[in-house]
């Protein structure tokens, strides 16, 4: 356990715990632990520890929610950062998602210019450590409101890791972890401030292996039988495949081993692939014929392939039922102005940018909601088919900042992404806070859900019977 500076600031906090009856009682007691929530996520930001080996950034929210009056269980669903925090009992069950895994290969200081950090070669480039702590802020103080008004209920808050790639929450819905919710709230670091709702895209992601025979490329090259020659092959034949795809289809990958040597005939080599799609049955055809390329790669170079798939999310699920009382709450909150420092800082972040970029003063505005499909994916969509979701997002990262960039990493381990933070915070408490006390509205989060996927849905995870690739970043 962390005996630190964390622990006093809770506990000298927790006067407001008696008295939070009201919303604004809510937030202010948020606002008297600014300090302290700041701390966590600074802490989580500079461990920056990748997808499921957030061990020191898992035990951290864990020992935040501990101290705060929950009953923590860890190691879940077969991964030994996943844990779930529990505080009451009875109906409604309302969960809130919390995310802390970093992405590899972006390591930047909280500085306004491109710098990394020596030693570290990972970042917090989608913010996650900003997503963890705010959840884990909003949760206790709803937890501290319910003990004030004594009404019943359960708070469940679910520590999901890998979310980048790994595909955490999946394991979590396909263990039947979410059977009992009623509602699953979550949120997501951005460069506004919005509770619009809409879909995700599905995406099904893992890694082609080949192996070859080595060989002196030189002296001998019809002994070696190249796997690089593989991977090549494979790239040509999905590029030429984008010409015959849908237009919304997304294929991404990297090659992630290609030999040690020009004068040695690699006998492995490795590529890594996304696909994404609005549709999960779209995600799914394109990747089988993804495989085939590969195959037909492997037969052309006499080489052996191997396909791991390492992550499969759903497409994100909108429910405007609950979208619309985030909404109302997020407007209640309001935005948050820069400081003269704050600003300065994302002056010159915004110097570097390369296209239009919005006005500083939007991180005081809240957008007006619109339902919308987004760009990206991400697993929380698993959860949204099994259990009525909603999520918003808020301004951590400056106007015009593009997630998984340095420029997102910087404003992350500044006040900038601290105020952001803290209006998450106080948005989801405020929407538990309704949900408690609404059960209408939940009923009729779950009619809007079953209308959308449809009464004979039955949920199988795109990674199949897997289990957890807790290696998938090594």
């Amino acid at each position: 356990m962390m005996k630190t500076a964390l622990t006093t600031g809770l506990l000298c906090a927790s006067l407001f715990s008696f008295a939070q009856k009201t919303k604004p009682d809510v937030a202010k007691a948020i606002d008297a632990k600014y300090q302290t929530y700041a701390d966590v996520a600074k802490k989580i930001w500079d461990f920056a520890e990748v997808g499921y080996q957030e061990t020191k950034s898992s035990a951290l929210l864990q020992e935040t929610l501990t101290q705060a009056g929950f009953k923590v269980e860890n190691n879940i669903a077969g991964m030994p950062t996943a844990f779930i925090a529990t505080f009451g009992s009875g109906k409604p069950v309302i969960g809130i998602l919390g995310e802390y895994d970093a992405l590899p290969g972006i390591s930047q200081d909280a500085v306004p210019e491109k710098k990394t950090i020596d030693g570290k070669t990972a970042g917090h480039a989608c913010g996650h450590h900003l997503f963890g702590t705010a959840s884990a802020a909003a949760a206790i103080e709803i937890k501290n409101w319910l003990q004030a008004t004594k009404k019943s209920g359960t708070l469940r808050f679910y520590g999901t890791p890998a979310e980048e790639g790994g595909s955490g929450k999946v394991y979590l819905v396909r263990d039947g972890l979410f059977k009992d919710v009623d509602v699953v709230l979550h949120w997501h670091p951005g460069d506004g401030n919005s509770a619009s709702t809409g879909g995700t895209l599905a995406n099904k992601n893992g890694k082609f292996r080949f192996y070859g025979v080595a060989s002196h490329a030189a002296a001998s090259p019809e002994r070696g039988r190249s796997s690089l020659d593989a991977v090549e092959a494979m790239d040509a034949m999905v590029n030429m495949m984008r010409e015959h795809v849908s237009q919304e289809t997304r294929i991404h990958y990297v090659i992630t081993r290609g030999g040690e040597a020009p004068n040695v005939v690699p006998a492995f080599a490795e590529v890594y692939y996304y696909v994404r799609h609005p549709k999960r049955e779209d995600v799914k055809s394109t990747w089988d014929r993804i495989v085939k390329a590969a195959q037909g790669a492997a037969l052309g170079t006499e080489t052996r392939m191997e396909v791991e798939v390492t992550g499969g999310v759903y497409n994100m699920l909108p429910n405007e039922t609950l979208a619309r009382v985030m909404d109302k709450n997020l407007h209640a909150v309001g935005g948050y102005t820069y400081t003269p420092e704050e600003k300065s800082f994302a002056t010159k972040i915004q110097s570097t940018f390369t296209t239009n970029v919005p006005k500083l003063e939007s991180t005081n505005e809240v957008e007006a909601f619109k339902i919308q499909e987004g760009p990206a994916s991400t697993d929380v969509g698993d959860v949204s088919w099994v259990v009525p979701t909603v999520g918003l997002s808020t301004a951590t990262w400056v106007p015009g900042t593009a997630a998984h960039s340095w420029q997102a990493v910087a404003a992350g381990g500044t006040t900038i992404g601290y105020k952001g933070m803290i209006v998450a915070a106080k948005a989801i408490a405020f929407t538990a806070m309704d949900l408690f006390e609404s059960p209408a509205v939940i009923a009729e989060s779950w009619k809007e859900l079953k209308k959308r996927t449809g009464e004979s849905f039955t949920y199988e995870a795109l990674v199949g019977d897997r289990k957890p690739a807790l290696n998938y970043r090594n």
